[in-house]
């Protein structure tokens, strides 16, 4: 059982590496931007460490800008983030049933955006190694990237700053690319998801509502539509329990 832990460790950190690339050069961004908030190298990076949410740390930080007060910061980081309440629920459905439940607490703090991609399109069952490797190589990243960031980053052209934004979208696309040739049914939910964030940004009534909420609102519509029209079929569930 060590054994498979110490390979199931390897395959995340691998799989970790190029999403820690991406979040070095987003984070750096975050770290000018917590210089200009009045946070020191020191402080924005250990919020990296602590959070690992760069929605929600970008809100933070312009609200400590602002000068809001701790409760309303608080409510904030909470719905901006809520979307990980989502996404910690269906890894806990993915994860492998006879590892002892207190991995789920520990594997929570690898879940983002891009972690949690790569980790739902890995087949079959997923053993909580995983998140521990994939964590282990790309919060590092995040978090050097904000102090670097915090620390030197105003020395650096703006025109490499935008280049460097992109680069996590680059990143992200090459999570979700691979499991959609595999499957036409993925390829359709993305094109959807796509299309209607899309659609969103552009309605003048969503506005006023949170980016956290709207991605809510449009995982629960789109995920809960692919799961009714395309269940996993029980002998499938069965194999995956199996391996």
């Amino acid at each position: 059982m060590i054994g498979e832990g110490k390979s199931w460790f390897f395959k995340g950190m691998k799989d970790g590496v190029p999403i820690g690339l991406g979040y070095f050069a987003v984070a750096f961004t975050l770290g000018i931007a917590s210089k200009k908030a009045g946070l020191n190298a020191v402080q924005a990076s250990l919020m990296s460490a602590a959070m690992l949410a760069s929605a929600g740390q970008f809100a933070g930080i312009g609200m400590i800008a602002s000068g809001a007060g701790y409760v309303e910061m608080a409510v904030t980081e909470v719905v901006v983030n809520l979307r990980y309440l989502l996404m910690s629920s269906a890894l806990s459905q993915k994860v492998q049933r006879d590892k002892p439940y207190y991995h789920r607490f520990f594997m929570a703090y690898g879940v983002t955006d891009e972690i949690f991609g790569a980790a739902m399109s890995v087949e079959g069952q997923l053993h909580p190694a995983y998140m521990y490797g994939a964590s282990a190589s790309a919060a590092p990243g995040w978090v050097l990237g904000t102090l670097l960031g915090a620390a030197m980053g105003m020395v650096l052209p703006e025109r490499m700053m935008s280049a460097m934004n992109v680069m996590l979208y680059g990143m992200f696309l090459a999570v979700v690319i691979p499991p959609s040739k595999k499957s036409r049914i993925i390829a359709g939910v993305v094109a959807i998801s796509m299309a209607a964030s899309a659609m969103f940004a552009a309605l003048p009534v969503m506005e006023e509502v949170s980016s956290g909420f709207q991605m809510i609102l449009l995982t629960l519509l789109i995920a809960g539509g692919a799961a009714a029209l395309f269940p996993i079929k029980e002998k499938e569930e069965e194999k995956d329990n199996a391996a």
